[in-house]
């Protein structure tokens, strides 16, 4: 194998690094919008079980009074 083709060796495993860095940053980026939408979800249900606790209302599993 010459330097040359060494070299050229190199250029495609740099070529074919840069590519796999770029689609791992796109795949951390689409978690992290992932992530914030989840994060919003969770906050706006605790927001509601608060609600729903603060307005008297029984868990679920409660079981009635009758038993």
């Amino acid at each position: 194998m010459t330097q040359e083709d060494r070299f050229i060796s190199l250029e495609i495993k740099l070529a074919q690094q840069e590519d796999l860095l770029d689609e791992l940053n796109k795949t951390i980026y689409r978690q992290e919008r992932r992530i914030d939408q989840l994060e919003a979800m969770v906050a706006k249900l605790a927001d509601h079980v608060r609600t729903l606790r603060d307005a008297g209302q029984a868990p679920l599993n409660e079981r009635p009074p009758h038993y």
